[in-house]
């Protein structure tokens, strides 16, 4: 007998090899028929497998939030089956479930069309409506490598050849297709449902090897309803609308080029955007206590191999050899350079804690095919600091820096998600004692800045120590791990960094690397899709554009273009013989915040008609009433909380319509 506990805490004995189908009928026969999956001591199961042991103990339902990657990777195997049947001679490989959807890669002479989609699309909603029955089958490795090489899967038979010769294989058969597959599976096809799309065709090469054969891999996303799939397209559409390649390209921010694989071009509107929001950046860690320095780019390989990076990153760095025999690195982080900076002159624990930021240029090697605009880069900045503190002074600091990157997000438009500790990682430096210590701190001080929840990620800590990660949502709830704060005893022993403590010994600091927006460059490709380009007045990088109805009005709009210049506004004119409403489209187009528009009697009265982003109505103004609006409106908002009148306004009020 087998003693099952469930969710409620209840407890039944069950006969030895019952199936979860089983256990489900003893409770209601409508239990049984709707029962997709069993949980086991947190292992999924197919419902018709018999149970191996006793446990915990849950039936889920094709409506589960943790049966969604099963009913995906159903629609992986249904798929396959519907490109088999209308493709005859096509061989399968690898189908898994991947966040929000699915792929399988196929190998076939010619190739997929996007009409082709849409068949497999319709063939696959006739396999859900067949409610093929999904069984599982145990067979003997040889058989399965001589059954699969004879029906022509020499892919499949290959997969089977890796496995040690000693284990069984399983293989899953809906209706008469089959897969080799672990599992586990719905009962049958009908379970999956029809909310699915297939979504695009790529190239894949076999086991990722590009010196192997390519695959055409066909991608597609599967939802538990309807309405979960049209709300996963319209956040997809949304996201090519948002995208910040595009634009960063309709807008003139910036580009990228072949002869410089993953360093960005920074034009003169985006270098605007980059330096408004370093310089937010500089005057809030000036408010916050930190003092700003500069490391070098290029340091010898000797440095950082006492650091332990080479060990672990020398694959990412770039180096040069001197005529001397020097071997220099050029910087991927910054920490190793801010612990000379702290071991030059002799510090006291009166000293601590002493926060060092730098606006650091890194350089890391990314493979080509990991670039991605400006997310996945070879060169960024860090808005990066350190903090050398005392044993007693880090849960004060941590807690101190969660409330500042907290405030930064708010005043960026986007609200801080979820907190995240990365736990020790199987390659570390420090004994497990210290770990024990950093990880509990770290945990502590999330908690007592007020975040009710710490999801834990065993496993991902860096490899001097754990590390929080800061998630932050954008518009249209995405999430992006920007932000991170790490625990770290080990770098300053191996640096040889020290203070004189108040009984006059000398002490180990301990270091905190922090980073709010991570890589500046990321955090804008983040901002500009989160606004879709439409900044708050603050930040964008042209923030009104005078533009004349006539060209009598040429001089009163240059007049009104400097007494706005004068404020501080980023300001621009558009004095061409077009028609006002080209010039509204076309501004508006390019997201300037603000149009001010002047005609004869504009100019004559000495005012400006205000029209902002996404409003069709216009605010008239007197000049200089317009340019104090617009300057107010327009102070970053440590600024304005500074000057006392913009506690409460919204970063993304003015100017930002569209970001909703």
């Amino acid at each position: 007998m087998i003693d099952l506990i469930f969710p409620d805490g209840s407890k039944r004995q069950y006969d030895d090899g019952a199936t979860g189908k089983a256990v489900a009928a003893s409770i209601a026969p409508s239990l049984a028929k709707r029962a997709a999956l069993v949980k086991l001591d947190g292992e999924l199961l197919d419902v018709d497998q018999p149970l191996p042991h006793g446990g915990h103990f849950e039936i889920l339902t094709r409506d589960s939030l943790e049966a969604l990657e099963t009913l995906r990777h159903d629609a992986s195997h249904i798929m396959a089956e519907a490109v088999q049947e209308l493709f005859p001679g096509t061989q399968v490989t690898i189908g898994p479930s991947i966040e929000d959807g699915f792929y399988y890669d196929f190998a076939r002479d010619e190739p997929f069309s996007l009409d082709d989609l849409a068949k497999i699309e319709q063939r696959m909603k006739e396999i859900v409506d067949r409610d093929e029955p999904i069984r599982r089958e145990v067979w003997k490795r040889d058989e399965a490598i001589a059954h699969f090489k004879s029906i022509g899967e020499a892919y499949k038979a290959e997969i089977i050849e890796g496995i040690p010769a000693s284990e069984d294989v399983s293989v899953y058969y809906q209706g008469q297709w089959k897969d080799l597959c672990r599992g586990p599976h719905f009962p049958s096809t009908k379970f999956v449902g029809k909310a699915f799309k297939l979504t695009k065709l790529a190239g894949a090469y076999w086991r990722g090897d590009h010196r192997n054969a390519q695959l055409q891999r066909i991608y597609g996303t599967a939802w538990s309803s309807e309405a979960e799939l049209e709300a996963y397209i319209h956040r997809i559409e949304e996201a090519e609308r948002r995208d910040h390649r595009k634009i960063g390209r309709a807008m003139d921010l910036f580009h990228l080029q072949e002869e410089a694989k993953g360093m960005i071009f920074w034009h003169p509107k985006g270098w605007t955007l980059f330096r408004t929001l370093e310089n937010y950046m500089r005057r809030r860690l000036d408010d916050d206590g930190y003092v700003e320095v500069k490391a070098p780019q290029l340091m010898d390989r000797e440095l950082w191999e006492k650091s332990g990076h080479w060990q672990k990153f020398s694959h990412a760095m770039f180096t040069c050899e001197t005529e001397e025999g020097e071997v220099l690195a050029v910087k991927p982080m910054n920490c190793p350079g801010h612990v000379q900076i702290f071991n030059h002159g002799q510090k006291s624990y009166r000293d601590l804690p002493l926060r060092m930021a730098e606006f650091g240029a890194c350089h890391r090697y990314e493979p080509s095919g990991a670039l991605h605009g400006i997310f996945r880069v070879r060169g960024f900045t860090q808005d990066d600091a350190h903090i050398f503190c005392r044993e007693d002074q880090i849960e004060a600091e941590s807690t101190k820096f969660v409330r500042l990157l907290e405030s930064v997000y708010r005043d960026c438009g986007m609200e801080l998600h979820a907190v995240k500790l990365a736990l020790r990682p199987e390659l570390r430096f420090g004994d497990d004692g210290v770990w024990d210590v950093a990880e509990k701190k770290l945990e502590r001080a999330a908690r007592n800045a007020g975040i009710a929840h710490v999801e834990m990620l065993p496993g991902e800590g860096a490899f001097y120590g754990p590390k929080l990660e800061f998630h932050l949502r954008d518009a249209i709830g995405r999430t992006w791990q920007c932000g991170t704060l790490q625990l770290d005893y080990v770098l300053p022993e191996r640096l040889d960094a020290e203070y004189v403590a108040e009984d006059g010994s000398k002490q180990r600091p301990v270091m905190l690397h922090r980073a709010i927006c991570g890589s500046l460059e990321r955090f804008l490709g983040v901002m500009i899709e989160n606004f879709a380009g439409a900044f708050p007045l603050w930040l964008a990088p042209v923030q009104v554009t005078v533009a004349t109805i006539t060209s009598d009005a040429d001089d009163f709009a240059r007049k009104a273009a400097a007494a706005l210049r004068a404020r501080g506004l980023r300001v621009e004119t558009d004095l061409r013989n077009e028609k006002i409403n080209l010039k509204v489209r076309e501004h508006s187009l390019a997201k300037v915040p603000v149009i001010a528009v002047v005609g004869r009697r504009e100019a004559d009265l000495g005012q400006v008609a205000l029209r902002r982003l996404g409003s069709d109505g216009q605010q008239v103004l007197d000049l200089a009433e317009a340019v104090n609006l617009l300057a107010l409106q327009a102070s970053p908002p440590d600024v304005a909380r500074s000057a006392g009148g913009a506690e409460s306004q919204s970063p993304g009020a003015v100017g930002a319509m569209e970001a909703g």
